[in-house]
């Protein structure tokens, strides 16, 4: 196990711990997990630490700590995260300027740029994040051309799961993970800050309408959106008659509608929250959809689709999908029954994501919302 890994590790321990601790006024067990995660080194190499993994996933779970318990520890974590931006930034619009496509680690949440942005929104880097919000305007506005044809900004030389074989042209990811739809909830959620960079609008716009088109009838007839599109399929246009797919965080049309309903708001088009709040409630009342969910974890499984439901509801125009909360959260303990939480740590894989889904669920007076940051809900 990596100590220093969010998704997998004792960071994503940590923040559970530290959350944990915000609501019960008890530390003695956040502050243990978070001994043990500062006993070991931290990967700071700017080809492999990103939001999730290395110094920026360390100090992303020892901010929500109680204050200030680890300011020097952070304060350093910050310069060394800050140096990390900068050298992924570089290499980006070098790569840009070259009008090559870039891989899915470039840009998306969990290895990429949008992560790093979302580690600075929380940690209020506004001069930083402003970089990133510059480089992702680009990113969603400026199309490339792939074997003669022009593809968005965002298409990835990578194959679906994240390798390149030399023979692949690539995709255009649709999930919120490692796709289009993270750096459009990162510009959403930065205009919801009020930090904002020339041409955001625009990239928010051109991100709506593309979701709009590309939202596809199933063979049910739910509206869904592809998890990814080759390019036979894109050059092909939207088409229906696909299979219902798993509504999960990652991949799935809740996780999608989130980034488009956040996108929505912050541009005040009521015609695209009411959409993206149709498509997630189709989702999310289809039997064949749920039973693909595998399990209870943040993000394939029922905690990451509670957790995401939970986030649209609050801010959905109609009471449908909160209706459907207690329905949802009746599958989460019925599955819990069968199944026992992970043993394995971490937050989107672990028992951490479960843990900390279910405490944050349960509190009726929530004191740390922004924790969710990592998730691009809130």
């Amino acid at each position: 196990m990596r100590h220093d890994d969010l998704g997998a590790g004792l960071a994503g321990t940590v923040l559970y711990e530290m959350v944990a601790a915000r609501t019960r006024g008890q530390w003695s067990a956040a502050r243990a997990a978070a001994q043990a995660l500062t006993a070991h080194p931290w990967n700071a190499h700017p080809g492999e630490a990103s939001l999730y993994r290395g110094v920026p996933a360390v100090a992303y779970a020892l901010h929500s700590a109680e204050p200030p318990a680890y300011s020097r520890t952070l304060a350093t974590l910050d310069e060394e995260t800050l140096a990390i931006v900068t050298a992924r930034l570089d290499a980006a619009q070098r790569r840009m300027d070259s009008k090559r496509p870039p891989r899915m680690s470039e840009y998306d949440l969990i290895s990429g740029l949008t992560g790093l942005g979302a580690y600075l929104l929380r940690r209020e880097q506004r001069t930083a994040l402003e970089r990133i919000l510059h480089y992702l305007v680009r990113l969603l506005t400026e199309p490339l051309t792939v074997a003669g044809h022009q593809v968005p900004g965002w298409w990835t030389t990578d194959g679906p799961r994240g390798s390149q074989d030399g023979t692949s042209i690539g995709h255009a990811n649709f999930g919120i993970a490692h796709g289009m739809p993270g750096p459009l909830a990162l510009l959403a959620l930065s205009s919801r800050a009020g930090i904002t960079v020339d041409g955001q609008d625009k990239a928010l716009d051109d991100a709506i309408a593309f979701l709009t088109t590309w939202a596809q009838p199933s063979r049910e007839g739910t509206i869904q959106w592809p998890e990814h599109l080759c390019l036979n399929d894109f050059l092909n246009g939207p088409a229906g008659g696909a299979a219902p797919r798993r509504p999960s965080w990652c991949y799935g049309t809740p996780g999608i509608g989130r980034a488009m309903q956040l996108a929505a708001l912050t541009r005040r088009n009521e015609t695209a929250r009411q959409f993206a709040e149709h498509v997630v409630l189709g989702s999310i009342t289809n039997p064949r959809q749920l039973s693909q969910l595998p399990d209870i974890t943040l993000c394939h499984g029922w905690a990451g689709l509670l957790l995401t439901c939970d986030r649209i509801a609050s801010d959905a125009m109609t009471p449908a999908i909160a209706k459907e909360l207690p329905a949802l959260r009746a599958h989460l303990s019925a599955h819990m029954v069968r199944h026992d939480i992970p043993k394995n740590a971490g937050l989107l894989s672990g028992n951490a994501g479960v843990l900390l889904a279910l405490r944050t669920l349960s509190t009726p007076r929530r004191t740390d919302l922004g924790w969710e940051t990592c998730l691009l809900l809130n």
